[in-house]
């Protein structure tokens, strides 16, 4: 889906950096220009994991142009892969040795994390 993107241009010693009117508190960060729309991906990924969160539809370009928190800027339009984003959970079920069920259990427990929690971070590592 095609999302409006706020860039605050870097320089040689600064980032652009970018604000995602329709997520709020999500940011992100490049050093060139070219690595924007990868970065803007990933940012909106993080952003929703884990979450069940419903994904606001793309405002229309022309209402953000008149808001006065975006000057001195620029804006860009990214395609955004809403299929990466992990918005809703999936209930599956699998078999695993009950041995490493417990060292899983151990190990999310010394994360702070659940069951689920921990081998979704492990097969998005494992994929990477």
């Amino acid at each position: 889906m095609l999302y409006s993107v706020y860039i605050h241009s870097g320089d040689d010693s600064h980032a652009h950096g970018v604000t995602f009117p329709d997520f709020p508190g999500c940011f992100s960060a490049a050093d060139d220009w070219h690595q924007l729309p990868a970065m803007i991906q990933e940012a909106v990924e993080v952003h929703f994991h884990g979450e069940n969160a419903t994904i606001p539809a793309p405002t229309p370009l022309g209402d953000l142009l008149a808001n006065p928190a975006y000057q001195g800027g620029a804006w860009m339009l990214v395609e955004i892969d809403l299929s990466k984003v992990s918005s809703k959970p999936v209930r599956l079920n699998i078999s695993l040795p009950e041995s490493l069920v417990h060292d899983i259990d151990a190990a999310a427990k010394s994360q702070h994390l659940t069951r689920s929690g921990f081998l979704a971070q492990a097969a998005m590592k494992a994929m990477r």
